[in-house]
C-alpha cells in the first residue's frame, strides 16, 4: 500500500511540475487592441493570437522556427508580447515520440501598427 501512495505521489509531482507558462513582453510598445475582446485574462483589450497545434521535427533537428508575418490578424508583423505553454499532456506526447512530435500552445499579441 506504501508503494502504491508513493508513486502516486511521484506522478502527481511530475504532472505539477510539467505544467507552466512562460511570457514574455516588450516594454517599448503598444499593445494591438480588440475593443471586441470579452476576455478577463492578463490579455483583456489585446487581439490575442492562439497557436495550438502539433509540430513533427526529425530527431536531428535542434530547433524549429515559425515565422510571424504581416497580416490582417498582425498588421504590423512585429511582436509586443508571447505566451508559451507547456502541459504534461506536450511532455507525454514528446517523450512517447522520442521528441518527434511535440505539441506547442503559444499566445502572442502583435504590436500596435504606427499607421
Amino acid at each position: 500500500m506504501r508503494q502504491i501512495k508513493f508513486f502516486l505521489f511521484i506522478i502527481i509531482i511530475s504532472i505539477l511540475a510539467s505544467c507552466y507558462s512562460v511570457r514574455l513582453r516588450n516594454e517599448n510598445g503598444a499593445q494591438q487592441p480588440d475593443p471586441f475582446s470579452n476576455r478577463d485574462d492578463y490579455y483583456r483589450g489585446m487581439h490575442v493570437i492562439e497557436i495550438d497545434t502539433v509540430i513533427d521535427m526529425k530527431l536531428t533537428s535542434g530547433d524549429f522556427t515559425y515565422l510571424i508575418k504581416e497580416n490582417d490578424s498582425c498588421e504590423s508583423g512585429k511582436l509586443n508580447i508571447i505566451e508559451y505553454r507547456n502541459t504534461f499532456g506536450s511532455v507525454l506526447l514528446s517523450a512517447i515520440t522520442f521528441g518527434r512530435k511535440r505539441k506547442v500552445k503559444i499566445k502572442y499579441v502583435c504590436e500596435k501598427s504606427q499607421n
